[in-house]
């Protein structure tokens, strides 16, 4: 059975924060709020030294029915209450391979990496719901533990919970985490065309169809022809999925 202890991990240890080290957070929590107030993202801080949250957006997404304040107050507890137990575990994995990649990632390089993983959040209703989590770090100690890390929580694109992925700014390849063969393989990050690009930012806006037609001047049967190449590509089944996909991937 999980406990909140499992979550953190030996290598990312963080027993107390150096007077340079404090330096980097005064008033960031500012920020995060007026970032919070423009995103519809749930948005939350984790503090590994407190080994809890920090801060937590009001977003009724990862609130699952509690209030900011009383999923702040639960932290790590949060997980093994509003988790599926087979995404618990699953949880916990990512825990460990992502911290073992951090420590084999140069202590300048690190702020530039961000993990993904998708998994099940159950609601006080025991209704399921796919989320894609984002996590990359805030703030690092000298010896480049996290001390902080910034989290977005959006709805997945995903079929199931998995798809443990790595990004690093500015590369055209992701890291993808076999599960099976238990290590990371390099996947080139898919490339949209134009005309791909200006049918999902339309679609966006909530053009139908015949409404896009027009606005590109283009036939209907172009714009379909287009939008099915997009699902291929994307492998998803309808444009809701694939706008989703594309916003989670950083395609748009």
């Amino acid at each position: 059975m999980a406990h909140k202890k499992d979550f953190f991990s030996f290598q990312n240890s963080v027993t107390s924060i150096s007077s340079k080290e404090n330096l980097q957070s005064p008033f960031y929590l500012e920020s995060i709020q007026a970032f919070a107030r423009l995103s519809n993202n749930s948005i939350y801080i984790i503090d590994y030294k407190e080994k809890g949250f920090e801060y937590v957006s009001d977003n009724p997404l990862l609130l699952c029915g509690n209030s900011a304040k009383e999923v702040k107050e639960m932290g790590y507890n949060f997980y093994l209450k509003h988790v599926v137990k087979k995404d618990l575990e699953l949880l916990l994995k990512v825990n460990q391979i992502g911290f073992d990649f951090y420590e084999t990632i140069p202590l300048e390089d690190r702020k530039d990496y961000s993990i993904s993983y998708d998994f099940h959040l159950i609601n006080q209703e025991a209704k399921k719901t796919l989320v894609n989590h984002r996590l990359t770090p805030l703030f690092l100690t000298d010896e480049g533990k996290i001390w902080k890390a910034l989290c977005l929580v959006s709805l997945s694109s995903s079929n199931d919970s998995g798809n443990i992925k790595m990004y690093k700014k500015g590369n055209q390849k992701f890291l993808e985490y076999n599960e099976e063969k238990k290590h990371w393989h390099s996947v080139k990050t898919i490339q949209l065309s134009k005309r791909e690009k200006e049918i999902l930012h339309l679609s966006i806006r909530g053009l139908t169809i015949n409404e896009i037609a027009e606005e590109i001047v283009i036939s209907n049967n172009t714009v379909k022809f287009h939008r099915k190449k997009l699902f291929e590509k994307l492998d998803v089944s309808n444009i809701t999925e694939a706008i989703s996909y594309a916003k989670n991937n950083f395609l748009i």
